[in-house]
C-alpha cells in the first residue's frame, strides 16, 4: 500500500508487548503504524507526522491517556481518539467524552474488534472532514462574494466620484454649471426631481429643475424655468433657510413633520458655498413610496455642490483674468490710436464686417468669440513699427514695406505671451496670408490658412480700400468690389468673397461699418 495513501495509526501504551502486537498486526493489514510509550511521546509524533487515528491507554506515565486526548482535541479535533483501559469507570467515561473521544474499548482488546473500530471511526472522520471542508469552502465563497460585492461597490463609487470631478471641467458658464448640477443630482442619487435655489439678499430664486422623473426612462432636460410650476412651492422654506443658515447638508424623510402636506417622501439639501458664503441650495426629492435617500446619496450631493462651487469660482476667476488681460492689451490698441487714429477705428470696422461674414457661414459661438478678439487686436503688432514708417504720408518703399509686414508676427507674439488665446494668435498671424500661397508671413495656402484668418483678410482689405489713408483717399464702391472680386481664388477664399459680395449688395456691410464710426462704439461687445 502507498505510504502516503495508507492510514496512519498511532498507538500509545506503556505495555511494550501490546505495542509490538498491534504494530505487527496493523502493519500487515496495510496501515502505517506509530507507537508511543506515554502521552508526551505521542504528542511529539503528532507534531511531526500525519496521524489519522489514535488508540491510547488511560493509565500511562508522564502523561496519561485522558490528558493526551485533551491535547489531541486542541491540536486537531478531526483526529479520532479511542481509549483502551482495563479498569473502566463512569468517571473516566464521562471525562473521555468531554475530550472528544469517539470510542471506549476494554482490555484485553480483540485485534479484529480494533480493526473494525478503526474502519468505523476513519469513515466517520472522512465524513466529518468533508463536512468541515465543505463548510470552510462555503464560508470562503461567502467571504469572496462579500469582498467582490464590496470591491464592485468601491469601483462604482470611484466612477461616480470621477464623473462628478470631470463633469464640470469643460463647462463655460455658471448657468451651464447649475444645469449640469441638477441633472447629475437626478442621475446619481436616482431622485425623482432636483432643483437649485439661488440665494440673494431678498429671496430664494429657483434657478433650474429637472422636467421629468428618472423612472420614466426619458430624457431629463434642464430648464431655466421649471416645467413643474408646483415643485418650488412644495419645498418647505424652513429647509432652504436652515441649510442656508447652517451651511450643512440635510436629509429629511416623510416621517418628519416638516414634510407634512408637501407630497414629498424624502428630501436632501446641500449648500453650494463660495468663499464661505452660501450662494445657493441644491435640493433633490423622492415621492412617497419611492426608495428613501441614504447617507451615501447625501455625501454625493455634497461632493457635487463642492465641485460645482469650485467650477464657478474658476469661471469667475478666468473671466476676470480674461477681461483684465483684454483691457490691458486693448489699451495698446488705443496707444496705437493715439499715434494713428486710423488703426483703432479700422480694427472695429474690420471686426464688425468679419463677424457679419462669419455669421452667414454659421460659425460657432466659440469661433465668433475668437474672431471678435482677433479682429480687434489684428493690428496690435503695429505698436512695434516706427512712427516714420507707420505714419508716412506717402507710399512705402520696399524696405519699409518689409518692416510693416512684420506687424502680424509682432502682434501674434504679443498675444501668444498671454497663454490664453492660441486660436486668436493664429488668426492674427495669418490675416495677411493669401489663398494662393503668396501671402505673409508663412506663405500658407488655401485651407492651411485658418478659416477665421481667411474671413478677416477679406474684411481687412475691404476696410483698407474703403478708408482714407495718409497717402491716398478711399476708393469708390465699384472699384473696391472689382478689386475684391478679382482677388477671388488668388488673394481670397472664393466662398468667402461670394458671401461678402452678397452681403455688400444687401447693404449689410455698409450698415455694419457705419455703426463703428461713432467714437462711443469703439469697443463693441463680443455678443
Amino acid at each position: 500500500m502507498d505510504f502516503l495513501k495508507a492510514e496512519h495509526i498511532l498507538f500509545a501504551d506503556d505495555e511494550e508487548s501490546i505495542l509490538e502486537v498491534v504494530s505487527e498486526y496493523f502493519s500487515i493489514k496495510g496501515y502505517h503504524v506509530f507507537t508511543a510509550r506515554n502521552g508526551l511521546e505521542a504528542l511529539e509524533i503528532l507534531k511531526n507526522s500525519r496521524i489519522d487515528c489514535c488508540f491510547t491507554d488511560i493509565n500511562m506515565p508522564v502523561m496519561d491517556g485522558l490528558e493526551l486526548a485533551e491535547n489531541i482535541n486542541h491540536f486537531d479535533n478531526t483526529i479520532p481518539v479511542i481509549i483502551m483501559t482495563g479498569f473502566p469507570s463512569i468517571e473516566n467515561t464521562i471525562q473521555t467524552l468531554k475530550n472528544g473521544v469517539v470510542d471506549f474499548l476494554i482490555k484485553p482488546v480483540n485485534l479484529n474488534q480494533m480493526e473494525l473500530c478503526i474502519q468505523r471511526v476513519l469513515q466517520q472522520r472522512k465524513l466529518f472532514v468533508e463536512n468541515v471542508l465543505l463548510k470552510q469552502e462555503v464560508e470562503k465563497k461567502a467571504r469572496l462574494e462579500a469582498l467582490n460585492t464590496e470591491l464592485l461597490q468601491k469601483v462604482e463609487d470611484l466612477k461616480i466620484m470621477n464623473r462628478i470631478t470631470n463633469e464640470f471641467l469643460t463647462l463655460n458658464s455658471s448657468s451651464d454649471v447649475f444645469n449640469r448640477l441638477v441633472q447629475m443630482a437626478v442621475d446619481i442619487t436616482h431622485a425623482a426631481d432636483a432643483i437649485f435655489f439661488i440665494i440673494n439678499e431678498s429671496s430664494m430664486t429657483p434657478f433650474a429643475v429637472t422636467c421629468c422623473s428618472t423612472k420614466s426612462h426619458t430624457e431629463n432636460p434642464i430648464a431655466t424655468q421649471s416645467s413643474q410650476q408646483s415643485l418650488p412651492s412644495r419645498i418647505p422654506n424652513e429647509i432652504i433657510a436652515g441649510v442656508h443658515a447652517d451651511n450643512i447638508p440635510l436629509m429629511v424623510h416623510a416621517d418628519s413633520s416638516i414634510l407634512d402636506a408637501s407630497g414629498i417622501g424624502s428630501l436632501m439639501a446641500s449648500p453650494l458655498t463660495i468663499r464661505n458664503k452660501v450662494f445657493g441650495v441644491l435640493i433633490t426629492i423622492n415621492s412617497p413610496g419611492d426608495p428613501v435617500f441614504q447617507e451615501k446619496d447625501l455625501f454625493c450631493l455634497s461632493v457635487m455642490t463642492g465641485h460645482a462651487a469650485y467650477a464657478i469660482e474658476n469661471l469667475a476667476l478666468y473671466e476676470n483674468i480674461y477681461q483684465n488681460l483684454f483691457s490691458t492689451i486693448y489699451a495698446f490698441v488705443r496707444a496705437i490710436g493715439a499715434r494713428d487714429s486710423y488703426t483703432e477705428h479700422h480694427s472695429n470696422r474690420v471686426t464688425a464686417v468679419a463677424k457679419l461674414i462669419a455669421t452667414e457661414m454659421n460659425c460657432s459661438p466659440e469661433e465668433m468669440d475668437v474672431l471678435h478678439t482677433a479682429g480687434l487686436l489684428h493690428d496690435i503688432g503695429k505698436i512695434g513699427i516706427r512712427d516714420e514708417i507707420l505714419l508716412k504720408p506717402s507710399r512705402l518703399n520696399d524696405e519699409e514695406y518689409e518692416t510693416i509686414k512684420t506687424h502680424s508676427i509682432i502682434g501674434a507674439n504679443i498675444v501668444g505671451q498671454l497663454g490664453l488665446w492660441e486660436k486668436e494668435r493664429q488668426v492674427i498671424r495669418g490675416h495677411h496670408e493669401r489663398y494662393d500661397g503668396f501671402g505673409y508671413p508663412d506663405g500658407l495656402i488655401k485651407e492651411d490658412i485658418p478659416l477665421l484668418a481667411r474671413i478677416l483678410a477679406v474684411a481687412d482689405v475691404y476696410d483698407a480700400l474703403a478708408s482714407d489713408r495718409t497717402y491716398r483717399k478711399k476708393m469708390d464702391e465699384p472699384q473696391i468690389l472689382d478689386i475684391i472680386q478679382n482677388g477671388r481664388g488668388s488673394q481670397f477664399d472664393p466662398a468667402i468673397v461670394d458671401i461678402f459680395i452678397r452681403l455688400f449688395h444687401d447693404g449689410r456691410v455698409r450698415e455694419a461699418t457705419c455703426s463703428q464710426h461713432c467714437p462711443d462704439c469703439a469697443i463693441p461687445s463680443s455678443n
